[in-house]
């Protein structure tokens, strides 16, 4: 038996430059994992069994982490022989890629557990498969992701950054956010250069998200939280991919957790402190 954490990211950066024929959109995200995790154990067992206790999450394939599992035992070719409990602390459907992070982990455990008869290339070729954000968490580090998502490359080593997240509690669907873009067909090659980001005042300069402003259009609540961080210190705040959660960048732990505090006693949402991996 093996346990092994999950965690979050957020989106420093998020641009869409286009609309793709198959239906995907072309971006530029800047993507760093954070210290909020979920946790997975994995035990060998007879055919292939998921628990996620104190969810709702469904425990056959339409959880990312059952087709994660599924297809690392096609590839190599056994019967599956697993049995996996996720334990969830990231908020679900909150644009934190938990599901994506979640599934990555399941084939690089799997991978471990099995002797690892998959190569790191061959693990990212199937996570593209299973989902956008997927390859990110297997490349492991802070990183440029280009594409649907699946092209990346490392990102310059960032300070330590401190983090305060703010989930309202309600789901937003991905593919309702890209639709309310309304961009049309890119056409011929694209050419955006990334943004040199070495300081935590690059970061704070840097923010953007092209999705921000139609998932603020449905969840006009969402302004009020950007708002309530920056009012509690926070040097820069922002939705996280297509959200609902908006998180805060504060310069040290202390101004953190005081401003973790204070949102506490709004007693309306879910509030994370975490740091940058």
């Amino acid at each position: 038996m093996i346990v092994r954490t999950s965690p979050a990211k957020v989106n420093l950066c998020l641009r869409v430059l286009g609309k793709r024929e198959d239906g995907y959109h072309e971006i530029l995200s800047l993507m760093q994992q954070i210290s909020l995790c979920d946790e997975l154990t994995f035990a060998r067992e007879d055919g292939l069994h998921i628990s996620c206790p104190g969810t709702t999450l469904p425990a056959d394939r339409e959880n990312l982490v059952y087709r994660a599992a599924e297809a690392f035992f096609a590839r190599i070719a056994v019967p599956p022989a697993i049995a996996i409990t996720l334990r969830k602390r990231i908020p679900i459907a909150a644009g934190l890629g938990g599901g994506s992070s979640n599934a990555a982990t399941t084939l690089m455990a799997l991978n471990e557990l099995f002797g690892s008869p998959l190569s790191r290339e061959e693990l990212l070729e199937m996570g593209t498969r299973l989902g956008a954000d997927v390859p990110f968490f297997i490349f492991g580090k802070a990183a440029w992701a280009a594409g649907i998502g699946e092209r990346l490359s490392a990102a310059p080593p960032l300070p330590r950054l401190w983090f305060l997240l703010v989930n309202p509690g309600f789901a937003v669907p991905t593919r309702l956010v890209y639709q309310g873009l309304n961009l049309g067909l890119t056409n011929g090659a694209i050419n955006y250069s990334i943004p040199r980001f070495y300081t935590a005042g690059d970061v704070i300069r840097g923010l953007a998200n092209d999705l921000e402003k139609v998932t603020i259009g449905l969840h006009p609540v969402l302004e009020e939280i950007k708002a309530l961080l920056l009012a509690n210190g926070a040097d820069g705040a922002l939705m996280s991919g297509s959200g609902p959660t908006v998180f805060g960048i504060f310069s040290d732990e202390k101004s953190t957790r005081r401003a973790e505090q204070r949102l506490q006693r709004e007693d309306r949402w879910s509030v994370f402190r975490a740091h940058s991996l």
